[in-house]
C-alpha cells in the first residue's frame, strides 16, 4: 500500500497562507504594500479605508493578490501611522505566493485575529505537485497554525486522492522555527484512493511525530476484488504494517474476502 495520501496536505499552499497572513507584520516592519487598479483607488479618511476597483493587484514581498475589488480597513495610531486591520477582496480573486496559487470569489483576512478565509464556487489551491478544492471555504488561523478545507474537500497529489467533508491540518514550529505538519485529520465520508487501493471510513487521522495513521467508522479497504472490513484500521508507516479491528457491537469481529492470484490487480480489477 502506498501511504502518501496521509501527508498529501502537509504543505498544500501553506506558503501562500503564511505569506498572506504575515503581510501585515511585514507592513509594520517597513515592507511596502503596492496597490494598482485600472479604474480607481479611493482613500476615505473619514471611514478609514482604502478601496481599489477593476483589475486590482496588490503586491507585498513575495505575495500578490488580484481581484476586481479590494478593500483595506485601517485604524490610525497616535503617531498617525496607518494600521490595516482587515483586508477584503472580491471578484476573480487570485493569490500568488512563490509557486503556490489560490483561487476564489472572495477572500478576507483579519489581521488582529490572524484569520484568513477564502470562499467561492471554484475554490482551489494549487502548488507544483498537488491541488486542493472545496465547495464551501478554506480557512487558516495563523496563531494556531490550523488550516481547514471545508465542504467535500478534495486533495490530489501524485496519483493519490483524499476526499472528505472536512480536512484539517495542524502545524507546529520545529527547532529551526519553520512550521511543519503536526497532524492531519479528515472528517465525514472519507474516501482515499491510491493506484493500489481504495479506503473508506468516517474519519482518518495522521500523527506526524509517530508516523501512525488511523481510520475509523465502517472502514473498508478494497484492492481489486479483495475486501477487508472493520470498525477501525491502524497503519504504521514506519513498518508498513496495517491492522484491522472490529467494533464492540459485533463482538470485535472483522471480515475479509481474498481471491488467490489477485495480488497484481488494481482497485478497479484491471491487471497492473
Amino acid at each position: 500500500m502506498r501511504h502518501s495520501f496521509l501527508i498529501l496536505l502537509a504543505f498544500f499552499c501553506v506558503s501562500f497562507f503564511l505569506s498572506e497572513a504575515h503581510s501585515a507584520e511585514n507592513a509594520k516592519q517597513g515592507t511596502p504594500l503596492e496597490i494598482a487598479a485600472d479604474e480607481s483607488l479611493e482613500w476615505n479618511r473619514n471611514e478609514k479605508y482604502f478601496k481599489a476597483r477593476k483589475n486590482v493587484i496588490a503586491i507585498q514581498g513575495q505575495t500578490a493578490l488580484r481581484a476586481e475589488l479590494l478593500t483595506a480597513l485601517y485604524a490610525e495610531s497616535g503617531d498617525k501611522n496607518v494600521d490595516i486591520h482587515t483586508i477584503e477582496a472580491e471578484g476573480n480573486v487570485r493569490i500568488d505566493s512563490g509557486e503556490s496559487r489560490a483561487y476564489g470569489d472572495k477572500a478576507t483576512y483579519d489581521v488582529k485575529k490572524g484569520y484568513a478565509v477564502l470562499r467561492g464556487k471554484n475554490l482551489k489551491l494549487e502548488s507544483p505537485d498537488q491541488t486542493v478544492t472545496a465547495q464551501e471555504r478554506m480557512e487558516y488561523w495563523v496563531h494556531k497554525g490550523e488550516l481547514q478545507a471545508i465542504g467535500r474537500a478534495k486533495a490530489v497529489r501524485e496519483g493519490d486522492t483524499l476526499v472528505a467533508d472536512k480536512i484539517i491540518a495542524i502545524f507546529k514550529e520545529d527547532s529551526k522555527g519553520q512550521r511543519v505538519l503536526k497532524s492531519l485529520e479528515a472528517l465525514g465520508n472519507v474516501i482515499i484512493t491510491t493506484p493500489d487501493e481504495v479506503l473508506t471510513g468516517a474519519r482518518a487521522v495522521y500523527a506526524a511525530d509517530t508516523n501512525l495513521a488511523e481510520l475509523s467508522g465502517d472502514v473498508k479497504i478494497t484492492r481489486g476484488p479483495n475486501v477487508l472490513e472493520g470498525d477501525k484500521a491502524e497503519v504504521d508507516l514506519n513498518t508498513n504494517i496495517s491492522r484491522m479491528f472490529g467494533s464492540q457491537t459485533n463482538g470485535g469481529r472483522v471480515r475479509g474476502v481474498f481471491y488467490p492470484g489477485s495480488e497484481n490487480l488494481k482497485p478497479d480489477g484491471a491487471q497492473q
